[in-house]
């Protein structure tokens, strides 16, 4: 029963607080120049979804709902909901480059979204050592991106039942 509940306590996800403040709460932004169109398709249907993370300074750093939906149109790419959850067209291929391109922020080994230092990332809790702009964004993948600190990665997420 001990080794259970620690295993239990060493799953469990670490209560990070979130960053205060317009550093940390960016809007969706103009998208940069990327290799993704906005489509007038705005669909759910034949939509995947990944959980992408930000840490920042050791607090998050939450994507903003309406990330790639424009008036009359939807990328490949986008959000919903300020959840983290990443709704993506898997014919597209996109990856975590193509999110942030679309979001109008950068994203590089040195920094993303304003944010300066060694960037580190994990894929379903293992750590990725390639450019974090090629994560692939793959059906429930578990992402999480962190600069100036450690926090430790969650290794899966619950996604909410598709409408």
């Amino acid at each position: 029963m001990r080794r259970l509940l620690a295993c239990v306590l060493l799953a469990a996800p670490i209560p990070t607080p979130i960053g205060f403040g317009p550093r940390y709460q960016l809007a969706p932004g103009p998208p940069a120049s990327g290799r993704l169109a906005c489509a007038r398709v705005n669909t759910t249907r034949g939509r995947d979804a990944a959980h992408v993370e930000l840490f920042a300074n050791k607090l998050v750093l939450l994507l903003p709902k309406g990330i790639g939906v424009r008036d009359r149109c939807s990328y490949p790419v986008r959000t919903t909901q300020p959840t983290g959850v990443v709704e993506f067209v898997p014919s597209a291929q996109p990856t975590l480059g193509d999110l942030f391109d679309v979001w109008g922020q950068p994203l590089t080994a040195r920094g993303f979204a304003g944010f300066r230092g060694a960037v580190s990332a994990w894929v379903g809790g293992r750590r990725w050592r390639g450019d974090v702009r090629a994560i692939p964004l793959r059906r429930h993948a578990e992402i999480v991106v962190e600069v100036g600190g450690y926090i430790p990665p969650h290794t899966f997420f619950l996604f909410p039942p598709q409408r």
